[in-house]
């Protein structure tokens, strides 16, 4: 069993930590908090050992009453391998407490890409990860469009992506961000950073980005335009898409118009937290004229990645292949919806 740590248990942290419990061969350490706020109260409740984050305010933790098992090096040092969930920026912060412990660790997308030996997909480029000290699960977006990419290319090669990114302002809990009542191009230059993500997975891929902020706090929405290296027809397209384990092709008969309907959906199929870790691709938005073929996807940015990481543990410690790995997560996880109308 592969002993793994959380360090983080926020939004993604708290499901990386639930994902890890669900894996037949992997232990959950415990989680690391900086302070005592309602999720270490949850931590606790769910029986995951509590870790300070910061020594510090260790004591903070016993005045409102919850029990610390240690502090993080503890976790670290107690750890096969070691998730960091926290902020962007901190876990470069962090990277030197997992390496004086020669622990290999996992960051998010987040962090620069140089914070690890690899970014990281498990559809784009397990293979690359195997074995290696540290990875870089790249952002829900980048993960997302990884995952469309990567079998367009290998079954009609991709000349060319243009995607228009639509995202939310910020998580349902981040009450500080925005903006309120504002469309914002985010940035208003060109590319957006998500072009040049992909290719830290994707290298061989030609793709340019635009980023747009919205005010809302359920999905991401991308507007997708790749020129194929050769002709394709839109059914078989929705047919690559739907023997894709992490693509979930919405089809027409299920009347889900939007994000709302997706998370509503989400929520009647008893997924954990409303969570959508596949993409959800339009069917009818699937078209091709010529070479280029177009859809719209929603990321839900809470959970794209859980799964990632999971697959991202496993190919740190060699202990299986892509194909291996990702059928553990994603039958343990529960993916999937099978819904055809």
């Amino acid at each position: 069993m592969t002993r793994v740590g959380v360090n983080g248990y926020g939004t993604i942290g708290k499901r990386v930590a639930d994902a890890v419990t669900a894996q037949p061969d992997m232990d959950l350490v415990g989680v690391a908090k900086t302070r005592p706020n309602f999720e270490a109260e949850t931590a606790t409740r769910k029986g995951y050992p509590l870790y300070a984050a910061v020594t510090d305010r260790a004591d903070r933790f016993a005045d409102a009453g919850l029990e610390l098992a240690g502090t993080a090096d503890d976790l670290v040092a107690a750890s096969d391998v070691i998730v960091d969930c926290t902020p962007s920026g901190v876990g470069a912060e962090n990277a030197a407490l997992y390496a004086d412990h020669d622990t290999p660790a996992i960051f998010q997308g987040g962090e620069n890409a140089d914070v690890a030996d690899v970014s990281f997909n498990a559809r784009g480029n397990y293979a690359e990860a195997v074995g290696a000290d540290s990875a870089r699960v790249v952002s829900c977006n980048t993960t997302g469009l990884s995952r469309i990419l990567t079998p367009l290319d290998e079954t009609y090669g991709v000349e060319k992506a243009r995607v228009t990114l639509v995202r939310r302002g910020g998580d349902p809990g981040q009450t500080g961000r925005g903006p309120i009542d504002d469309i914002l191009p985010d940035p208003v230059t060109i590319p957006s950073h998500h072009g040049p993500d992909v290719n830290t997975v994707l290298p061989g891929i030609d793709i340019d980005t635009l980023g747009m902020k919205v005010p809302a706090t359920l999905m991401h929405t991308h507007s997708v335009n790749v020129t194929l290296d050769s002709a394709a027809d839109a059914s078989d397209v929705v047919d690559l898409f739907e023997n894709e384990r992490r693509l979930f092709v919405i089809p027409p008969s299920a009347d889900i118009d939007g994000a709302g309907k997706l998370k509503e959906f989400a929520d009647d199929a008893d997924r954990p937290r409303g969570d959508l870790w596949e993409n959800c691709i339009w069917e009818a938005s699937i078209t091709v004229e010529g070479r280029d073929c177009y859809l719209f996807q929603a990321i839900h940015q809470e959970s794209d990645v859980v799964p990632e990481n999971i697959d991202a543990v496993r190919a740190l410690r060699g202990d299986a292949d892509a194909e291996e790995s990702m059928t553990t997560t994603d039958e343990s996880m529960g993916m999937g919806f099978g819904y055809r109308g």
